[in-house]
């Protein structure tokens, strides 16, 4: 019985000092980070007028691109002491728009950032906006299926130019100058070819549809659906081309710090 009360006293205590060390960190993160970072989930009206990422997107990424949880409070108790561009993980437009954190070496204790850094990791992102933003995520893929001139639209072969634009200025990437020239030379050629496929294929489809609707002679449908057949094989070439030209300037680490974006 003496046992029993003993194991039930110590569990009480555990319990109340984690609700306590939880509601400690989480005056810290109102303290240090709620006068920039938003802590709830963000709505597209809020979006706008916001000065920081999310905590919500922040910590979404992170995990993301680190994977796990010791990784991730490792980076931000070293990043927020000492900002970066070279060690940011935000997709590239995210730094143009609010620019690098200010320093918080000066105010904050390691102790205090590392109880931070738990809570944080174990309450964000909140699964309502994971969900949100699979759900654009998805609804993203569908519309750029709608008006793909691909044969081939499949997350294992990426829009790669889109997926370097969003990390370009990325410090982990490390692209260097003689790189970026190369790998836009591609992205122009590439978009090029591709728009001017994409308009003779929005054209040819459009008078398919209308020979359709008319009645038309199969014979003569079946001669424009060859040519949207070759217009969409000369597309998937053009991808799989810039696909394996990008890849070629890319060293193995940049490629290996890029993989797990090609899902987006």
């Amino acid at each position: 019985m003496r046992l029993n009360k003993s194991i039930l006293i110590i569990s009480t205590l555990i319990a109340i000092s984690s609700f306590s060390n939880a509601s400690s960190a989480e005056k810290l993160l109102q303290k240090h980070c709620a006068s920039c970072h938003l802590l709830s989930t963000p709505t597209p009206d809020i979006i706008p007028s916001m000065n920081a990422p999310a905590m919500d997107g922040v910590l979404f990424h992170l995990k993301e691109a680190l994977g796990s949880d010791r990784e991730v409070k490792s980076f931000i108790v070293d990043y927020v002491q000492e900002p970066k561009l070279l060690k940011t993980l935000c997709e590239s437009n995210k730094v143009k728009k609010f620019g690098l954190m200010p320093s918080l070496k000066d105010t904050i204790t390691i102790k205090e950032l590392e109880s931070i850094s738990d809570y944080i990791i174990q309450n964000y992102p909140t699964k309502e906006f994971v969900d949100m933003l699979n759900n654009k995520r998805k609804n993203s893929r569908l519309k750029s299926l709608k008006s793909s001139p691909f044969l081939i639209n499949r997350d294992s072969m990426p829009h790669l130019t889109k997926i370097l634009m969003k990390n370009w200025d990325k410090g982990t990437l490390g692209l260097n100058k003689s790189q970026k020239e190369a790998l836009l030379r591609v992205r122009q050629d590439t978009l090029l070819g591709v728009r001017k496929i994409k308009k003779e294929l929005n054209t040819l489809e459009a008078e398919v549809v209308a020979m359709t609707v008319d009645g038309e002679e199969l014979t003569l449908i079946a001669s424009k659906v060859e040519s949207i057949s070759k217009l969409k094989k000369e597309a998937t070439m053009l991808q799989i081309k810039c696909l394996q030209d990008s890849t070629n300037i890319l060293d193995d680490r940049q490629i290996e710090l890029l993989l797990p974006f090609w899902d987006l």
